[in-house]
């Protein structure tokens, strides 16, 4: 266990697992029990707000921080206790943070007033660390955009309903995380920590939430934009063939017709019947692909794709 003094006013405890189920003096006596219980058993996203016994507020839950975006037990979660003399963590892991310098933050945090301000330092620290993530999906997910326009196939089908996967499960690492700073509205932290502080963390949330959503309305469009093409190369396709069809209809007919043995057939005995039924044929099915043309029913199926064009 490690612990973290705030200017000497106020106390940061750093658990794990082994010494909660160990028992400890230094948590001994804090109103923590339930708390505690909780974080025993507790493998998900939870957020509870309340008065202890002397009247003094209290924030406590669990907020998974990473998550694999390829196996859903992939994750990593911490549970957190804070009043305004003491903030309790278990199983934060802050080498864990990519992006975070764990001796910058320690020294902000120290530099605070009270144990508000410390968590809202790491909100806000761990914010940046997802704004760096997120930055990296936008860069990923334009060059989805332009794949669309170069290639357009099933496999960047795919890659879109990827995309879209990724960003449920930012949705769903952020909004723990917007519940959490309402409920710090909720039980009026604002007031007891530094304006400054309070408002440049929400801020970063705001701002991820903000992207997150716009980011949504983009999947969203590419999606659409992805039906479309999907069901007008469906309709081409369908159409090709039933044309296709059609025209070789004449071939088929005369083939079934010729081909049949039956004993009588005048036109086996003609001289020229060979000629004969190759013209009837070609006539036929020239006659028949000029009454689809005629009637506009071939549509553009043999005109060639312009390079650079969606349906491919």
């Amino acid at each position: 266990m490690e612990k973290h003094i705030g200017d000497k006013k106020w106390k940061w405890l750093q658990l794990n697992k082994n010494e909660i189920d160990r028992g400890n003096s230094s948590i001994d006596g804090c109103g923590s029990n339930d708390w505690l219980e909780q974080v025993r058993e507790n493998r998900t996203n939870c957020l509870r707000v309340g008065v202890l016994e002397d009247g003094e507020k209290v924030l406590k839950g669990s907020l998974i921080y990473q998550q694999n975006f390829h196996e859903e037990r992939d994750y990593k979660i911490f549970h957190f206790h804070v009043t305004t003399d003491q903030l309790m963590t278990v199983d934060l892991n802050l080498s864990s943070l990519k992006h975070i310098d764990p001796e910058f933050l320690l020294g902000q945090i120290e530099q605070t007033e009270n144990a508000v301000d410390g968590f809202l330092i790491f909100l806000g620290e761990l914010m940046n660390e997802m704004l760096v993530e997120i930055d990296q999906f936008e860069e990923a997910l334009k060059t989805l955009v332009w794949s669309i326009r170069k290639r357009n196939e099933m496999r960047i089908f795919e890659l879109v309903y990827l995309r879209r996967h990724e960003l449920l499960i930012w949705k769903s690492l952020l909004i723990p995380i917007l519940e959490l700073r309402m409920a710090m509205e909720e039980l009026n932290f604002k007031e007891e920590s530094s304006a400054e502080i309070f408002t440049c963390t929400c801020k970063r949330i705001e701002r991820a939430m903000a992207l997150l959503n716009e980011y949504e309305h983009e999947m969203d469009s590419i999606i659409k934009l992805e039906e479309v093409i999907s069901s007008h190369r469906g309709n081409e396709i369908m159409k090709t063939l039933t044309v296709m069809t059609t025209i070789f209809t004449p071939i088929m007919a005369f083939g079934a017709l010729w081909g049949m043995n039956f004993k009588h057939m005048p036109e086996l005995e003609w001289k020229y019947s060979y000629l004969l039924s190759i013209l009837v044929i070609v006539v036929s099915t020239v006659l028949l692909y000029g009454y689809l043309k005629v009637k506009g029913w071939t549509g553009d199926l043999l005109k060639g794709k312009k390079k650079g064009s969606f349906f491919k």
